[in-house]
Order: C-alpha cells, then sequence, then structure tokens
C-alpha cells in the first residue's frame, strides 16, 4: 500500500488512476526510483500556478484535510521511528556500515583536493553522524560544528572528538530541515552521505543553502542514482542517489550556483561530489511554502 492509500483509505488503482490523470494535466510531477514513485507539484510554468492556486482554495480547517493530515503525520512518524531504530542500532559501527559499497578515503581524499588551501572561517557538518567529516576537515578551519538529530550517533562523535587536537570541533543535536543557526552563519557547509536519507532532499538543500555566507561553498557527497532496492530495505534509505539534475534544480531554487561534480565509482555504487556555492551578489533565499513531504506510490 502507498503512502496516498493509507491517507485517503482509498484502493490502489483507484489512486493510481487520479495520479495518472494529474500528471497527465500537468499538475503532478512522477519521478520514479526503483520500485517507489515519489510525486509532488510543479516547481516552475503555468501547470504550477495552476497547482498552487487550486491548492489554495482548499480549506486548512476542512474536516477531510484534518483527517488526512492526521494519517500522514502517523506514516512520517511511524518512518522517523524506523529511521532513528537503524541509526540506534548501527551507531557504534557506522563508519563501516558506511564502507560497504565505496572507498571512504578515495571520497575523503578527493573531498579534500576540491576544497583545495583556501582558509575557512566555520564550517558546519549536517548529519554529522559519527564526526568523521570533522576530523577529517577540523584541522582546516577555525571553528567546525557537526549537527545531528540522533543522540546516539552523537554519543559516538563526542567519543571521537574528545582528542585535544579536535578543540575546535563540537557537535549538538539539530534538525537538518530547521537549523539553529542564522542566516549566513557559515563559509563552508558540508552534507556527506546524509541526503539519501530525506524525505524531502529539497529542503533540507535550502535550508543548508540559508545558513551559508555569500560566496560560501556547500558540497554534498552521496550516491548517484541506482536500483539497488536492498538499500531502502537494509539501510533505511529513502532515495536511491540523485542525478545530477535533481542537484543542479534544486541548487538552482535555493540561490546557489554549480561550480563541479565528481563521480567515484564502486563496486556496486558510484559517490558523486558536488560543489555549489553562493553568489556573493545573492543575499536572500526565494519564498518558499513550508515543508512538505512527497508522496510515495
Amino acid at each position: 500500500m502507498s503512502d496516498l492509500t493509507k491517507i485517503l483509505g482509498q484502493s490502489q488503482p483507484g489512486v493510481s488512476r487520479h495520479l495518472k490523470l494529474l500528471c497527465d494535466a500537468g499538475l503532478l510531477e512522477r519521478h520514479q526510483e526503483g520500485s517507489w514513485a515519489f510525486f509532488h507539484l510543479p516547481a516552475t510554468g503555468t501547470n504550477a500556478v495552476v497547482a498552487r492556486f487550486l491548492m489554495d482554495q482548499i480549506q486548512d480547517d476542512d474536516p477531510l484535510v484534518e483527517r488526512d493530515r492526521r494519517r500522514f503525520d502517523v506514516i512520517r512518524q511511524d518512518r522517523a521511528a524506523r529511521s532513528d531504530t537503524y541509526f540506534r542500532e548501527n551507531a557504534a559501527r557506522w563508519n563501516r556500515v558506511r564502507t560497504l559499497h565505496v572507498d571512504e578515503t578515495e571520497v575523503e581524499n578527493t573531498l579534500c583536493e576540491m576544497l583545495g588551501h583556501e582558509p575557512v572561517e566555520n564550517l558546519l557538518d549536517i548529519g554529522t553522524g559519527t564526526g568523521r567529516m570533522l576530523q577529517v576537515l577540523g584541522d582546516r578551519v577555525r571553528e567546525a560544528i557537526g549537527v545531528d538529530l540522533s543522540r546516539d550517533m552523537l554519543a559516538v562523535a563526542r567519543s571521537y572528538l574528545a582528542d585535544a587536537q579536535y578543540r575546535n570541533c563540537s557537535v549538538r543535536q539539530a534538525d537538518m530541515y530547521e537549523l539553529p543557526f542564522a542566516d549566513h552563519s557559515f563559509d563552508l557547509v558540508i552534507l556527506h552521505m546524509v541526503l539519501h536519507f530525506a524525505e524531502s532532499p529539497e529542503d533540507v538543500v535550502r535550508e543548508a543553502a540559508r545558513v551559508l555566507q555569500p560566496e560560501g561553498r556547500f558540497f554534498v557527497v552521496d550516491f548517484a542514482r541506482h536500483e539497488m532496492e536492498v538499500m531502502r530495505d537494509e539501510h533505511a534509505h529513502v532515495r536511491l542517489g540523485f542525478r545530477n539534475y535533481d542537484i543542479n534544480q534544486w541548487a538552482a531554487r535555493a540561490g546557489l550556483e554549480s561550480l563541479a561534480s565528481r563521480n567515484l565509482p564502486g563496486e556496486q555504487l558510484t559517490v558523486s561530489i558536488w560543489e555549489l556555492s553562493r553568489p556573493a551578489d545573492i543575499h536572500t533565499l526565494e519564498p518558499t511554502s513550508a515543508r512538505q513531504g512527497s508522496f510515495q506510490q
């Protein structure tokens, strides 16, 4: 059963038919990832204007809308609980889990090469996990902060960062969708092997862009698009990697420009590194509505 059949209480064929009609009319866009399909409103163009207009006609206090919202909240809470269980059970061996398919040393070396030798004042590592990026880059920055929602991950990170050489590094609990930092706080932001866990990856990119200084750099490290369903089944991945098009489109809508990308093939999966930047003359993000999760069929 898909998210929408659970939320709406309708049959799978009925929901599929209505989704097809909406897609054919241009009021929804469909994005296939393995056996899952994600549906979202169009971002630009006439169809986007029409879709937003129709959405605005729906009353928030409508009993059916309130019922559907409650059911959607239950689905999101269930996913969050499964994800939290996965991270809690794997926190102590996370670095080993992350090296199942790619050579992390090669990824780290390539990231450092792309970063170059420009001085960095403030680094933010979003979804820091065990704090590995802080260990790798800590000696290249004046101050490094790692954030993660998992207390178990943060406990492991603090143990790894207890050495005096990491005295400029700290970690704290925070939601990657609502970072507790002011606009334009960091000149370097890292999102390392995190985005594939996100229900709404574009919103994660947008929030990272918000805290990035003008002329600051933002590196996204994640899997290129693939079809390995086992990553969902056994490793709690929501997204099966990303295309250059995805990252570049989200970056552009967040006021960022794409500078470079590198692909690092592994035995089964390819890791990609995307380098993004905030132009010097861009100081504010385009307005956006509140975060909405994608529906999966």
